[in-house]
């Protein structure tokens, strides 16, 4: 069975942890949340790695949950259904506190959760074509393991209005309100996260992670236990709410959901 997160580090210890799971849009579930959250735990305080690309395998670079996985979970008790959420909240809070420098490179889809990769990392370049959604609420579900993040890299106007409505939107859109820092032709995207790669190279280790971890601490942007815990709590929650069982078998059998008038 194929790993669900690649890791590897190049010789100039720029590492890169690729999303694995093509067939299903890379879209996480605990295998892929527990690998990407080990795959940072072992990079956390390797002196010889620099840096970290997050990459997703095969035509999209993140299509938010496992929906197979989602309605497996509605059906935990409680404390399991816990620990689900508490993997989506610990996997996108050791990204976002990652103390080396940590870039994203998004083509395809890139829905829910992917978007919170996007808002974790440092630098973030996509595609023309690639595709965003916040689009949990669209199944009943809330994003809540990702909000804090979202609201950080976006603002709150522009997190109100694509978490709420769920809509989709292009590249364009994802540069204007910051989710992305770059639209690059697919063609050229590789050269241009190289070229911004090298740059990042001439900065002092240390530096960046004390700027790092100032940037985030002194704005009060890195997360307690106790705001990982209730983050945590509120997604399993909603999940398992009426409207999430309605939401997830709506889009499984591909109708409206009863809520929609």
């Amino acid at each position: 069975m194929a790993k669900p997160v690649l890791l590897s580090v190049d010789d100039r210890g720029i590492a890169t942890a690729t999303l694995n799971k093509p067939a299903k849009g890379n879209a996480y579930d605990e295998d892929l949340l527990g690998a990407l959250i080990e795959g940072l735990d072992s990079l956390h305080d390797d002196d010889s790695v620099r840096a970290l690309v997050i990459r997703g395998a095969g035509k999209h670079f993140q299509a938010g949950a496992d929906l197979d996985w989602l309605a497996k979970a509605a059906t935990y008790g409680p404390e399991q259904a816990y620990l689900a959420s508490m993997a989506t909240t610990t996997a996108m809070q050791k990204l976002n506190e990652f103390p080396k420098p940590t870039f994203a490179l998004v083509h395809g889809a890139c829905f829910g959760g992917g978007c919170g990769v996007v808002c974790c990392v440092d630098v973030a370049i996509a595609t023309p074509a690639a595709i965003f959604g916040l689009t949990e609420v669209r199944v009943g579900v809330a994003p809540t393991p990702i909000s804090t993040h979202m609201v950080h890299a976006m603002g709150l106007r522009h997190t109100r209005r694509y978490a709420l409505t769920g809509e989709r939107f292009d590249a364009a859109e994802a540069l204007r309100i910051g989710l992305v820092h770059e639209v690059v032709d697919a063609d050229k995207a590789e050269a241009r996260l190289a070229e911004i790669i090298d740059q990042t190279m001439l900065s002092a280790p240390s530096a960046i992670a004390m700027t790092k971890d100032s940037f985030l601490g002194a704005n009060g942007l890195k997360l307690s236990a106790r705001e990982m815990s209730l983050l945590a709590h509120e997604s399993w929650m909603q999940r398992a709410s009426a409207d999430g069982k309605e939401g997830l078998a709506a889009f499984r059998e591909k109708r409206r959901p009863a809520w929609y008038k």
